[in-house]
């Protein structure tokens, strides 16, 4: 029992990360309604910054100016290519974040090489006892800082005027532009803000279990994906609760592998993908998703 506990605790905490990558991807999608495949690769740059910078900046002060170089990418594609095509087809505007996630990817694996890079975080490998349950510090560490960001950002979602803008823009584009909404600014601002969560996501991802930079971190950020399916495409509240579903399910299916070995190897990295998808053969809009309702 001890050990499940565990484990639920550590899922949690993994999830939390899950949380602010979906959150990202929930954010875009409601202020543009583009689906952004290139926020693995935006996340990457991100941490990429940060590793190269914290041996002379100091750890804090590169996470700074990491996070910043994350959400002005995001905004570089946003204005450069996706604003130009805006009211284009959605699908080739998957496909175009697709293109650039590629490119991005490609160059930082280029630099990277075989070369893990030092994220230089101060909690390194350290574990910590909560309540009789060993727990490393970065995953503790991550529930709190995800908690009050995701906290920070309902708050402003629902009281500041981006927050009221965003959702009139979610809610009718068009009649919000007629109000005065200026929706390129509400798409920048989403943009940008999506790069500067994933990145904040990124320095708690890359510092356990093993601790650095390396070209597979990108794909790693795309079990995102399945978080941010599973609680719904619009819904800040199902990227919340996606994202904890899927660190549980991720961090049980790894920690009971022995025991469902008959199933194959490598269960934890697909076991997401399933969930979701089962979810999806249910509630094909997710699970906090809104219906599309076509009037005849």
């Amino acid at each position: 029992m001890n050990q499940f506990l565990e484990l639920v605790l550590s899922g949690l905490a993994l999830g939390s990360i899950y949380s602010l990558i979906a959150l990202g991807l929930v954010v875009v999608f409601k202020a543009t309604r583009v689906v952004n495949f290139a926020h693995g690769s935006i996340l990457l740059l991100g941490v990429y910054v940060i590793g190269r910078l914290q041996a002379d900046l100091g750890f804090w002060l590169a996470c700074a100016i990491g996070i910043v170089a994350a959400g002005a990418a995001a905004l570089v594609v946003e204005v450069v290519l996706i604003r130009r095509l805006r009211g284009g087809d959605l699908g080739a505007l998957a496909i175009l974040t697709l293109g650039v996630d590629i490119v991005l990817l490609t160059e930082l694996t280029r630099r990277l090489g075989t070369d893990v890079l030092p994220i230089g975080a101060p909690w390194g490998a350290n574990v910590v006892d909560i309540l009789g349950f060993r727990l490393p510090e970065s995953r503790v560490i991550a529930a709190i800082v995800s908690a009050i960001l995701l906290v920070g950002f309902a708050v402003a979602f629902r009281l500041s005027d981006w927050g009221v803008a965003m959702r009139a823009a979610a809610e009718d584009g068009a009649t919000a532009g007629l109000m005065g909404i200026r929706l390129s600014r509400v798409g920048a601002g989403a943009w940008f803000l999506a790069g500067a969560l994933a990145t904040a996501a990124g320095v708690f991802l890359v510092s356990f279990p093993s601790a650095g930079i390396d070209a597979s971190v990108g794909l790693v950020a795309l079990a995102a994906i399945p978080a941010w399916v599973l609680g719904g495409f619009d819904s800040p509240l199902g990227a919340v609760i996606g994202g904890l579903v899927i660190g549980v399910v991720s961090v049980l299916t790894a920690g009971y592998q022995d025991e469902i070995a008959f199933l194959g190897r490598g269960l934890g990295d697909v076991a997401p993908w399933v969930v979701m998808l089962l979810v999806l053969l249910v509630r094909p809009s997710g699970l906090f998703g809104t219906r599309e309702l076509t009037r005849v």
